[in-house]
């Protein structure tokens, strides 16, 4: 029965994930996420039943508009099949429980500024805002121990981050902070700062290969929040054993 449930929430993760591409590409641009119908951006044609079923519609179109033959784009099968494992994966290490609803709450607005920061170099003070309103109570109703960690660690990667972007003068953008404290609040203050580092070390990779691949590579900007949202999902489910071992290597 637990693989049944599992399979429910990663079918379930795929229609989501389908639907966090739409509100991570149009939200920025203050567009509706409900109308108008979802078209090709090339050849205008509206998109049926058969060109919206998550990934499988990319793979038997073989990646290509029905219409036109433009290529579709990768991020967008990827990040159904994203959501969709990581909905699994939160159900299979969680069950039915409120933390689940926490779990599914963080990763979907994690998912979604993934989305937006990719396209457009931005994390939406809506998304967050959403976000940050639904995963308060949900963190009231499946509190951290101690309870009071949310509020230190809300308060103190906000704290963080503007500190470094007021050190760096500008190095970090005004969504990353704001990111940083919903982060907080769900994680606690010490698992947030082990996001940032991790964060940090991923970002770091990320930037030197776009480096190599690209001759431009040094004026182009490299969008830091999937990197955030990564090490975000990481601690969420295994900081606990990581800072574990962490202790235990010292002592």
């Amino acid at each position: 029965m637990e693989i049944l449930y599992t399979l429910y929430f990663f079918l379930y993760g795929l229609i989501f994930g389908s639907f966090f591409n739409v509100v991570g590409l149009r939200l920025p641009k203050d567009e509706s996420i409900v109308s108008p119908p979802s078209r090709c951006t090339i050849c205008d044609r509206r998109l049926t039943i058969k060109d919206l079923v998550p990934v499988l519609s990319f793979v038997f179109l073989k990646g290509k508009c029905r219409g036109c033959g433009t290529k579709i784009h990768w991020l967008y099968p990827v990040m159904e099949l994203a959501t969709g494992l990581l909905f699994a994966f939160a159900y299979w290490q969680l069950g039915f429980s409120l933390e689940l609803v926490v779990a599914i709450l963080f990763i979907s607005m994690l998912v979604i500024i993934t989305v937006s920061d990719l396209a457009y170099m931005l994390i939406p003070d809506k998304v967050l805002l959403f976000f940050g309103v639904l995963l308060i109570i949900a963190r009231f109703l499946s509190p951290l121990d101690p309870w009071w960690d949310s509020v230190i660690g809300a308060a103190g990667g906000f704290g963080l981050l503007l500190l470094i972007a007021i050190v760096s003068k500008g190095g970090m953008g005004g969504g990353d902070i704001k990111l940083f404290a919903v982060i907080g609040l769900v994680l606690g203050l010490i698992p947030t700062l082990l996001t940032l580092f991790i964060a940090a070390f991923i970002g770091s990779i990320v930037g030197v290969i776009h480096l190599r691949r690209s001759k431009q590579g040094r004026k182009t900007p490299v969008p830091f929040g999937p990197s955030i949202a990564l090490a975000a999902i990481i601690v969420y489910f295994y900081g606990s054993q990581m800072l574990d071992w962490y202790k235990n290597l010292l002592f």
